[in-house]
């Protein structure tokens, strides 16, 4: 009930995040251009190309990244841990170095800002997958190691933006600070056959991730082999965040606040964690789409700022919270 009750909330904030904005449209006409009724061609063209790709974008890009996030929450045993803390977001942004040098693949070149983000992604994933498998590298070491990593590629991407022409500089500023403006079908379709690919992974070790939320040495004595699932889940999850962040740019803290709210309904069942989680991310990332038309009038906020300016907040709430739970235990 919980679960059907959040896409429920989901769906109607994907039909307000349709109807508010510069040009205002009825969810009645909403309705009659997806029916296929006779509507003004204004309003299919508002309806179909302007609105609906930013609209599921966010649907899809919010459930990608709460389900990266929860996954590599479970994996370290960190609620801290999420692709924008852990610095694959930022690692990603070495797609930022497609579009500065117009790099173009041979093969699938409109997926060349996507393969580049994955590339990045992926190297950090590695980094933190080999320091997580170190004996005395703990929790704390994984985050201080993620937020290296944010401030590593922070430095490789402003030196890109210091070299880059004033074409590139625009599209990689606009691209850093995370909107769904520029949506297209292929982009949705990449990030939607990614997570498509992705779930049956994560469906295959489902009891293993629930004996992993329970502790690494329970996990190991209901035989899990811990590293195994740990490298494959991370790889898993940093390709879907790569190619989120490949399409909308860095949007952060969806990974964060989404994974939290489910905990905090449907416990850590990943039969249950797991398809909550990512409607609680799809849920954040089309509120903050929706109130990112309406915040400055005739203009569309970039999204990446709204998530920033909830996530931060939440983050803060969790430390304050771990804190006060660790002081108790040993009180």
């Amino acid at each position: 009930l919980i679960l059907i009750g959040i896409l429920a909330a989901v769906v109607i904030m994907f039909v307000v995040a349709m109807m508010v904005g510069p040009i205002r449209v009825s969810a009645l006409e909403i309705a009659q251009t997806y029916l296929g009724m006779d509507v003004p061609r204004s309003t299919r063209t508002v309806v179909m190309d302007l609105r609906t790709p930013p609209a599921l974008m966010a649907v899809v890009v919010g459930a990608a990244l709460a389900l990266a996030g929860a996954q590599m929450q479970t994996i370290l045993d960190n609620p801290l841990a999420e692709p924008y803390t852990l610095g694959v977001s930022a690692a990603a942004g070495g797609a930022a170095i497609v579009i500065a040098t117009g790099l173009s693949f041979p093969v699938f070149s409109e997926a060349s800002v996507a393969i580049g983000a994955a590339l990045f992604a992926l190297l950090a994933s590695g980094v933190i997958a080999l320091v997580s498998r170190l004996r005395r590298s703990g929790r704390e070491t994984i985050i201080l190691l993620g937020i290296a990593l944010v401030f590593g590629f922070q430095a490789l991407l402003m030196l890109l933006q210091y070299r880059a022409t004033q074409e590139s500089l625009q599209r990689m500023v606009f691209w850093t600070m995370g909107s769904l403006e520029r949506a297209t079908w292929f982009s949705i379709c990449l990030v939607a056959v990614a997570l498509v690919a992705v779930i049956p992974l994560f469906g295959i070790n489902q009891w293993k991730l629930t004996a992993l939320s329970l502790g690494e040495a329970r996990a190991r004595a209901m035989g899990v082999k811990v590293d195994n699932v740990r490298m494959w889940t991370l790889l898993g999850a940093s390709l879907i965040a790569a190619l989120s962040v490949s399409s909308v740019g860095i949007i952060g803290f969806v990974g964060l606040v989404g994974p939290h709210v489910a905990r905090i309904l449907v416990g850590e069942d990943q039969r249950l964690f797991v398809p909550t989680a990512m409607a609680c991310g799809s849920l954040v990332l089309c509120s903050a789409h929706a109130v990112a038309q309406v915040v400055v009038p005739g203009q569309v906020l970039p999204v990446g700022i709204l998530t920033a300016l909830v996530g931060v907040p939440v983050f803060v709430l969790i430390i304050l919270g771990r804190r006060r739970t660790t002081s108790a235990i040993s009180n």
